[in-house]
């Protein structure tokens, strides 16, 4: 049994305070509203990113695993800045004296500025290209320069219940197919999962991408999705460089993480969406 402290306690979190605390471990999480946490999960309140932090909060003695698990709250500058470098930096000085043995922190493939189609791995060049990719570096960095034994997990889009973008530009006839663009993503299952199972590795690396086993066109997602939901296709259009470069058009392996013995619940997007359709059916969303 460990302490664990969740940063940023939401859909991942509280999936992942479910598995760790099914293996025994005692967990704590911070989040600004802790109303709603799992049962069994402390909650501390407050907001990391406040300026007078160190005085309002207080973390329990302990402390062996931390997962930063925050995440921006609109798509600007200012809020990206506030989830993952000042809440970040603020956390990690609220733990000074902790003798912390894993410090886990949910970045995002988006750093990786491949765009024609590349296979990418953890040792592919980063860059910060606009303020989002540039925020979650500095945030990556203030990892590295904490003292601590750190894991980065740079997460492709995460989709699930409650996260049906797709399915939901689909049905409303407004899905954009732009032919050659590959995108990558993980069941929010299996993301939470992941995070579990490095928790339990012996020497886990410093860094992992978090994405299934089947890089895919977005437009055969579309496409796949649609003939499922007897729909119409989607009109196929050439995208633009602008949108290649928004979008991202990279493979990403995964080997890494699977060469340490986890397995996919959903190991490509076709399970992990016929899954979330069969919930959203039963569920009558459909």
């Amino acid at each position: 049994m460990a302490r664990v402290l969740i940063a940023g306690c939401g859909d991942v979190g509280c999936r992942l305070a479910h598995e760790l605390l099914a293996q025994g471990d005692e967990v704590f999480a911070i989040r600004r509203n802790i109303e709603n946490l799992p049962e069994g999960v402390q909650g501390i309140q407050g907001d990391l990113a406040c300026s007078d932090c160190e005085e309002k909060m207080r973390l329990p003695d302990g402390i062996g695993h931390v997962f930063y698990l925050v995440s921006a709250d609109k798509h600007n500058d200012i809020a990206y800045y506030r989830a993952y470098v000042a809440g970040q930096r603020n956390l990690l000085k609220l733990l000074d004296g902790q003798s912390v043995k894993r410090y886990v922190f949910s970045s995002s493939t988006s750093v990786f500025a491949q765009n024609e189609g590349e296979w990418v791995d953890e040792d592919s060049p980063v860059e910060g290209r606009n303020f989002a990719s540039r925020t979650l570096l500095e945030g990556e960095e203030l990892v590295r320069e904490s003292g601590f034994p750190y894991t980065i997990v740079r997460f492709g889009g995460i989709y699930g219940p409650g996260r049906t973008h797709l399915i939901d530009l689909v049905r409303a006839g407004k899905a954009t197919c732009m032919e050659g663009v590959y995108s990558n993503r993980i069941h929010v299952e299996d993301a939470a999962r992941l995070l579990a199972h490095i928790r339990n590795l012996e020497n886990p690396a410093e860094l992992y991408v978090g994405v299934d086993s089947e890089p895919v066109e977005l437009c055969e997602v579309y496409e796949w999705l649609a003939e499922q939901l007897a729909l119409p296709l989607p009109e196929h259009r050439e995208p633009s460089e602008t949108a290649r470069q928004q979008r991202g058009n990279k493979r990403i392996c995964n080997a890494r993480i699977r060469a340490t013995g986890f397995e996919f619940k959903y190991p490509t997007w076709r399970e992990g969406y016929s899954a979330l359709l069969e919930e959203m059916e039963q569920a009558g969303l459909l």
